[in-house]
């Protein structure tokens, strides 16, 4: 055979590869354009549910619970953003299908086994993070920030001796209305979900990279006080100045790396056995 015909042969399976990508790819943004439509027809109640912790805290508080836009543009883009977000998390089965279609032939029937399960954990864990963060987290965030407008007056008033300010039509004193921007009260909502739905993805990574060997139990366990700042800071980056937020994303982390940690050695245990089957490993040998 030329070197001709070797570089046609070599060159044939690259492009069966590259039109496959390419079909793999228009069914899935297909897929995401559909769904991202349909969302866009339901966009308002979705918007309602994602608000429902801060319409929880107003009506609480004797509020009207009603939302202003600054700009005429301001609530449609609103209303785009939560259809691309919606329209991606319903087509992602879809997009993984396709994604997993295209890589699978590629792996092993034991590399098949290892990923196939993560495939179904790691959507699973993100809606219980999006999940704790909507219906936990949120809810003491809003009545946080919001509160923290009548909470001054009253704590200024117990640090001098005085008597709390009436509530009245008639005072002279600067009063404070929450008159919130459904965009920037959309965006804190969204950004509290991504945080702990990416967040609990946390044993699905350190158990993948474990199965690769690329970590251990023991390291793992051995950088424990590094792993602490990491999330400290992790949790200062990912949610507003409230202390009681972090808190609880810090918790909630450090929770998941304790478990990725006992994941991971399970994983070494499995591998162990394994591999003592097999005969590579004597009975009091570990990998």
């Amino acid at each position: 055979m030329s070197a001709e015909d070797q570089i046609e042969d070599s060159s044939a399976p690259l492009i069966e590869h590259l039109a496959e990508l390419r079909t793999r790819l228009i069914r899935s943004v297909l897929a995401f354009v559909v769904a991202m439509v349909a969302c866009f027809t339901v966009a308002q109640p979705i918007l309602g549910i994602i608000q429902q912790p801060l319409i929880n805290v107003l009506v609480a508080r004797g509020q009207s619970p009603e939302l202003i836009f600054t700009a005429p543009q301001e609530q449609f883009f609103v209303l785009v953003r939560i259809s691309i977000i919606a329209g991606f998390a319903v087509s992602f089965p879809v997009i993984a299908h396709q994604l997993w279609r295209f890589v699978a032939p590629g792996l092993y029937a034991s590399e098949k086994g290892a990923i196939l399960p993560f495939l179904f954990a790691s959507p699973v864990l993100f809606f219980m993070g999006a999940s704790f963060a909507h219906y936990v987290v949120t809810p003491l965030a809003m009545n946080f920030f919001i509160g923290f407008a009548d909470a001054i007056p009253m704590l200024t008033s117990m640090v001098l001796g005085n008597e709390p300010p009436p509530v009245s039509e008639s005072t002279s004193e600067l009063r404070t209305v929450f008159l919130g921007s459904i965009r920037e009260s959309t965006d804190l909502a969204l950004k509290f979900i991504f945080a702990f739905g990416f967040c609990f993805q946390l044993p699905v990574l350190l158990t993948l990279l474990g199965k690769a060997g690329l970590v251990s139990a023991e390291g793992l366990g051995n950088v424990r006080k590094w792993a602490v700042v990491g999330i400290l800071t992790l949790a200062a980056l990912l949610t507003p100045p409230d202390v009681i937020t972090q808190l609880i994303l810090f918790v909630v982390v450090y929770g998941l790396y304790e478990i990725s940690i006992q994941l991971v050695r399970l994983v070494e245990r499995q591998r162990n056995r394994r591999l003592r089957a097999e005969g590579i490993l004597d009975e009091d040998e570990e990998f």
